[in-house]
């Protein structure tokens, strides 16, 4: 039995995705090595207290610096050697890209390239990176396959995370270095980012303020458990994109690949809200709203590679997850 103890770099590894699956590879006995900026997105006390639980396991290390910097990715990969590198770092959010734009380029494009040059010159077993559901942008074919172009993106986030696959594309092709996309639908969970909307609902539900439901309730969205995810993507670690698998997304060129995540069940906007007002034990005063740009109307992965993959799917109903949020929450803020 191979018991040799393997590392990760994690990059955005005090953010909601990168904290869970940072923890999880802790907890499998991996060393972790974390990099995040702690910028100011939203409350860097979340951040902060997501990193504090890191910090509680011997064979963490983290490295606070903006993944743009140059040589900084470079250098940890040269002092710690990791066999993965999980790249989740990305200034998110659809709405602020239309408010800041550079900063989508300074850590979406720029940092995705440090990650490239630095694997281009300190090679690791396996890239992975996280894309996005909104790359789909406009198309209206359902459910969203991998497969499917993706040429219309409706907000500048999404062209930053388009443009990210592209490069991880050309690098893979050039210097062979095996890399899986993550396609992400609507994360959600405990820890889970201030900007996002069960976040924000369960906020303001509880001081009785009014929630804000734009396009007046008519988008679904394919919401995916936290926790869900990272199962996924901690099992796709172990396949790298070398083997073609039935409707694959594998290039013809490079050992590049892209997976959807998602739960494969789309939920109307308006159920979604019921659900989190039967989690609380309140209603909420709802008020209605015109379409935001940038929004798309709905998403739905197709998770039938991704089955294919790793031989599960996401599947926490949403109803448990909701509830795991606000005891979390409720939790978390006394």
């Amino acid at each position: 039995m191979n018991t040799q103890i393997k590392t990760a770099l994690v990059t955005g590894s005090s953010g909601f995705i990168g904290f869970h699956t940072a923890k999880r590879l802790l907890e499998a006995g991996w060393n972790v090595v974390g990099l995040d900026a702690m910028t100011d997105y939203y409350d860097v006390s979340l951040k902060q207290a997501r990193l504090a639980i890191l910090q509680g396991f011997d064979q963490f290390t983290n490295v606070e610096a903006t993944l743009e910097a140059e040589g900084v990715v470079d250098q940890i990969l040269k002092t710690h050697k990791p066999n993965t590198v999980i790249h989740l770092a990305a200034q998110a959010g659809v709405r602020y890209s239309i408010d800041a734009p550079r900063s989508y380029v300074d850590s979406n494009i720029r940092g995705t390239f440090e990650i490239l040059e630095a694997v281009r010159t300190t090679p690791v077993d396996h890239l992975l990176m996280a894309s996005t559901s909104s790359v789909y942008g406009a198309n209206t074919k359902m459910p969203y396959a991998e497969t499917d172009q993706v040429d219309h993106q409706m907000s500048f986030y999404a062209a930053t995370k388009k443009a990210g696959e592209a490069m991880a594309h050309t690098y893979s092709h050039l210097y062979g270095i095996p890399t899986t996309m993550f396609r992400f639908f609507t994360v959600y969970g405990p820890w889970g980012r201030p900007d996002m909307a069960l976040f924000k609902f369960t906020k303001a539900i509880l001081a009785d303020e009014p929630i804000d439901i734009y396009n007046h309730g008519n988008m679904q969205r394919d919401f995916t458990y936290v926790d869900d995810l990272v199962t996924a993507l901690t099992k796709l670690i172990e396949v790298p994109p070398l083997h073609k698998q039935p409707q694959d997304s594998l290039s013809p060129i490079a050992p590049w690949r892209v997976v959807n995540i998602g739960n494969d069940q789309p939920v109307k906007l308006m159920a979604f809200v019921e659900a989190v007002e039967r989690a609380l034990g309140k209603t909420a005063q709802k008020n209605l709203m015109e379409k935001q740009a940038g929004d798309v109307f709905d998403t739905w992965a197709d998770v039938s590679l991704l089955r294919s993959l790793i031989g599960t799917q996401p599947q926490t109903d949403l109803d448990t997850g909701i509830a795991a949020f606000v005891a979390w929450y409720k939790e978390h803020y006394a």
